[in-house]
C-alpha cells in the first residue's frame, strides 16, 4: 500500500513538479520505511486473518477543489487542515469510545492526478488508519455493524452515515462552502437507497428549491447561473432512475479493508452481530 501511494511522485519528479509526502496529524514529510514499521508493529491480539489497517480515500469535486484553494499547493494544504481538523476528529468521535483525533493512528499522501478522469482538478487524499488505536490495545473498526451499543460484549459501534454527515458540515464550514442540495449526502443517499416515496420528496424539494432561485434571478438578484439547478427530470412512482453523481469531499468516502480482510461476514472484532437462533419446538417420542 505504502509503495502504491508512491507512485505517483517519480513521475511528478522527472516533470519537475514538487511532491507532497506522508503525514500524520502533527508531522510532514515522514519516510515511508517509518510508516511501514509502525502500522505493521500496532498489531496487538490481532488474528492473521484480521485487517492490519483500513484505507480510506477522501475525494473533493472541482468545485470543492476551487474553494480549497487557487493552486496545488493551497489546496493540499487545505486537504491536510481539512484531515486533520475535521475528518479524523470525527472518525475518532464516531467509535463511541470516547477516542479524540490524538487516539487514531493514521498517515495520509495527496495525490494529483486520477486515471481515467477527464476533470481538470483531480487533488485526492489517501489515508492509511491503524485496525488499533496510537495504545495499541482497542481495536476499532469503520465496517461494524453496530452502532453506539451499550449492552453486549461491542461497546460503542461506528455510524459511518453519521460520519459522512458531519465531515460534510465540517468541510462547508471550514471553507465557507455554500452546498447545493444536489451535492448533500442526504440528497446523494436518499436518491441511491430511499424508497420511492423518499426520492419523490427529495425531488419535489428540488424543484421548489430551483424555482425559488428563478424567481430571486426574475426579481433582479444576483445568483449565479452555476447555482441554479441546468435540469430536472419528472419521473413518475412506479420507476425512479436518478443519476447520482457520489464524488466529493463530503458525499463519499471509500472505506476499505486489507486484502486478508475481503469476503468476510462482518470485520467487527471477534463478536459478529448475530441472529438469534430460533428455540427448537419439542415434541413427544413415540414407542
Amino acid at each position: 500500500m505504502a509503495n502504491y501511494l508512491e507512485h505517483e511522485d517519480l513521475e511528478r519528479m522527472e516533470k519537475g513538479i514538487y511532491t507532497e509526502g506522508f503525514f500524520n496529524l502533527t508531522e510532514e514529510n515522514l519516510y515511508k520505511a517509518d510508516i511501514i514499521q509502525d502500522i505493521d508493529s500496532n498489531i496487538g491480539q490481532l488474528l492473521k486473518t484480521d485487517a492490519k489497517f483500513y484505507a480510506i480515500h477522501v475525494s473533493p469535486s472541482e468545485k470543492e477543489l476551487k474553494t480549497m484553494g487557487n493552486t496545488e499547493q493551497e489546496q493540499a494544504a487545505s486537504m491536510k487542515r481539512y484531515i486533520r481538523e475535521v475528518f479524523i476528529p470525527e472518525y475518532a468521535k464516531n467509535f463511541n469510545k470516547g477516542l479524540s483525533a490524538e487516539d487514531i493512528k493514521f498517515y495520509g499522501k495527496i495525490h494529483f492526478d486520477r486515471n481515467r478522469s477527464d476533470n481538470e482538478l483531480n487533488m485526492h487524499c489517501h489515508l492509511i488508519v491503524s485496525r488499533k488505536d496510537q495504545s495499541n490495545k482497542k481495536k476499532l473498526s469503520p465496517l461494524t455493524n453496530h452502532k453506539n451499543t451499550k449492552k453486549g460484549a461491542i461497546k460503542g459501534g461506528f455510524d459511518r452515515t453519521n460520519l459522512f454527515q458531519q465531515a460534510e458540515t465540517g468541510f462547508d464550514k471550514l471553507f465557507g462552502y455554500q452546498r447545493d442540495l444536489q451535492e448533500t449526502f442526504v440528497y446523494c443517499n436518499t436518491m441511491k437507497n430511499g424508497s420511492i416515496k423518499d426520492k419523490l420528496q427529495m425531488q419535489e424539494k428540488e424543484i421548489s428549491i430551483t424555482e425559488e432561485k428563478k424567481m430571486n434571478i426574475d426579481a433582479g438578484k444576483q445568483i449565479s447561473e452555476s447555482d441554479v439547478c441546468t435540469s430536472i427530470q419528472q419521473q413518475n412512482s412506479t420507476s425512479v432512475n436518478h443519476s447520482i453523481n457520489l464524488d466529493g469531499v463530503a458525499s463519499l468516502f471509500s472505506i476499505l479493508p486489507t486484502a486478508a480482510d475481503v469476503g468476510k461476514p462482518n470485520p467487527e472484532d471477534e463478536f459478529p452481530l448475530r441472529k438469534k437462533p430460533k428455540k427448537k419446538k419439542r415434541g413427544r417420542k413415540l414407542g
